[in-house]
């Protein structure tokens, strides 16, 4: 099981999370979104596509863009539709 906790709150876990380059993307079913908000940040990445944030709210406290996923992956990445990925240290 890989789990992710940050100030004892677990964020995301699941048995089988995809990996990309070192990453766990946690699909969305196993991902607790009452502790993320949408960020207003996006980055590129020239193979999986454009990506969103999420921040956190956890605690009383913001943690600005802690996760990202792709909504409209390009074809390559399309296995991580929707996914979210976390930073390891925030």
């Amino acid at each position: 099981m890989v789990k992710v906790t940050f100030r004892d709150e677990i964020l995301a876990e699941d048995s089988s999370p995809v990996v990309v380059e070192g990453n766990y993307y946690f699909p969305p079913g196993s991902v607790n979104k009452s502790l993320l908000a949408p960020s207003d940040t996006s980055t590129e990445c020239g193979w999986k596509g454009t990506a969103s944030y999420y921040s956190g709210q956890i605690n009383g406290d913001t943690v600005k863009d802690i996760a990202w996923y792709y909504a409209d992956p390009k074809t390559k990445a399309s296995h991580i539709k929707d996914h979210v990925a976390f930073y390891k240290a925030r």
